[in-house]
């Protein structure tokens, strides 16, 4: 029988946590690639800063063309981005912030980055909008009043698409005639002021100017569209390649398709080899295959348990915002693994989101769920870690990450400075936990940090974040083979971003946005490795 330590982990689960196992490939990856691999913190930290200047640099030449409202927006950024430029600069310099002065950081930065946004909210409400002029407001009317008092529309102005096979033009009206006559019915100047209604797939895209709040005008056309043609269609309010809001009217079969029996004996299918590697991981944390043990079940079933309690946290809070927000979800689709039990779930919107503020509310809740769960699994462990507790991990392992670094130094101290510390079976469930959550965190396609991208920045940025994303597991994956299956799930599965909602336009609002950016920082502390020199001022290992 193995002891009971952390040393018989898989290599993958190795390479994730411990980060002297990353140094040790060092000389390999230079023999590979036919470069020395220069280990240097200043440059590191050099750089970092060089890149966050960088960033806020252009940020605020972007944003000085659009006024005060620009600069308001980009100290935004910089009340987010300071306390963790603040925190890490510090640390690099040898000055460790504690929990207490990290939490302030972040409470005051959020307070302000709140403040920001009301008062860019109130100057862009005092920017006043440019008014329709007498010729345009009249052209308006005489397109959507009846010259009879009916209320019958007057003659229809539609651009067509033609082909010409044969020499013969042939007109192409996805629509029927009366139903676009209904739709360009429901337009006014105080809602959109339509300009021109180009055929778009199955339905029509109508140009023109938006008259009002988003979302206002959003609910009025909506309502309108409803009580002329029911349920037959939908409307979306967008941006186009121009940034500016058009309408996109297409019929309700094109909604997205509820889950087949075949992909329902798929969810189930992966559902239970997650049972499965989940009770594999818990044996192979307490020494032995439970493969060829299965008869040890009780011994792996707190562990796994623990698993289960994290994945099923996170799917209850996305089901039930869902619920309350009336969007119908996919069955989860579990991804099994050896090395940590599952790296999360996958689900599929099955109806159409109302608007990006329940993308985020619904992506942000599973993550924040799992976490929470996860971190105070990994604080109770460790306030219940003693000497002669079950599991004796070595004390470089806690360098696998800042943020579970940091916790063990606060809650242990002095203990961390021995090679095998001794925790309670808690803070490796916790551990793993987040783990998972920060995995389903990164910001790429339908994954959890992807779709809080999405919520907040729009799907521009989404698209670049996950490139991005892609780019960094690519480089990764030359020391850490995790990271190659996870640019390769990207790559197969989560590269599509989710569906435009149908409001579009409205953005999620300033609390949402910390929230959402605090989340993707917590991401990126827990699957960062502290540097050498960090781990040793904070007396972690010899």
């Amino acid at each position: 029988m193995f002891p009971t330590t952390l040393f018989h982990i898989p290599q993958n689960l190795m390479l994730l946590l411990d980060r002297s196992a990353i140094d040790r490939l060092k000389p390999l990856l230079a023999q590979a690639t036919g470069m020395p691999i220069v280990a240097s913190e200043n440059t590191a930290t050099i750089a970092l800063v060089l890149v966050a200047m960088g960033i806020l640099g252009w940020g605020f030449y972007r944003a000085r063309p659009f006024g005060k409202l620009g600069i308001l927006a980009w100290l935004q950024s910089v009340a987010l981005m300071s306390p963790w430029l603040l925190f890490f600069g510090l640390f690099a310099a040898g000055i460790y912030l504690n929990l207490v002065a990290v939490l302030l950081l972040l409470v005051a930065s959020t307070g302000l980055y709140i403040y920001l946004g009301r008062q860019l909210r109130k100057a862009a409400s005092d920017t006043v909008l440019p008014q329709p002029d007498a010729a345009e407001v009249k052209s308006q009317s005489d397109a959507f009043s009846a010259p009879d008092s009916q209320g019958t529309p007057g003659p229809e102005t539609i651009k067509i698409v033609t082909s010409s096979p044969a020499n013969k033009e042939s007109e192409i009206i996805p629509v029927p005639v009366e139903d676009l006559k209904a739709i360009k019915g429901i337009f006014g100047i105080d809602t959109f002021f339509a300009t021109e209604t180009i055929p778009y797939q199955d339905g029509v895209i109508l140009k023109g100017n938006l008259r009002g709040d988003p979302e206002q005008v959003h609910s009025r056309l909506t309502a309108s569209l409803e009580e002329k043609l029911n349920d037959r269609y939908r409307l979306f309010l967008v941006e186009n390649q121009d940034d500016k809001p058009v309408v996109i009217i297409l019929p309700s079969t094109n909604d997205p398709q509820p889950t087949t029996v075949s992909q329902k004996i798929l969810a189930v299918v992966l559902l239970l080899a997650t049972i499965a590697t989940s009770l594999e991981t818990g044996g192979l944390l307490l020494g032995f295959d439970f493969f060829n043990s299965p008869a040890r079940y009780l011994e792996v079933l707190p562990i796994a348990a623990g698993i289960w309690a994290v994945l099923g946290s996170g799917e209850i809070a996305r089901r039930v915002l869902a619920n309350r927000y009336k969007v119908s979800l996919s069955w989860p689709f579990f991804i099994p693994t050896l090395q940590i039990g599952c790296f999360g779930a996958l689900d599929r919107f099955e109806s159409l989101l109302p608007n990006r503020k329940v993308l985020f509310d619904i992506a942000f809740a599973g993550s924040a769920a799992g976490g929470i769960v996860s971190l105070l699994m990994l604080v109770t462990g460790l306030l219940l870690s003693h000497p002669g507790s079950l599991f004796q991990i070595p004390a470089e392992f806690f360098k696998g990450s800042v943020l579970v670094g940091t916790l063990a130094k606060v809650v242990l101290g002095s203990a961390l400075q021995q090679q095998i510390v001794d925790v309670h079976p808690l803070v490796v469930i916790g551990w793993l936990g987040l783990v998972i959550t920060a995995i389903n965190l990164m910001p790429a396609g339908q994954l959890d940090g992807g779709r809080i991208v999405q919520a907040i920045y729009g799907r521009k940025i989404a698209s670049r974040t996950t490139l991005a994303t892609f780019v960094v597991l690519a480089i990764v994956s030359l020391v850490n083979p995790l990271a190659l299956y996870w640019a390769i799930v990207i790559l197969i599965l989560q590269r599509n971003l989710e569906r435009p909602s149908l409001n579009e336009l409205t953005e999620p609002d300033d609390a949402r946005a910390a929230l959402g950016l605090l989340a993707l920082f917590l991401m990126i502390a827990a699957l960062l490795p502290l540097t050498p020199a960090m781990a040793g001022r904070l007396g972690i290992g010899n």
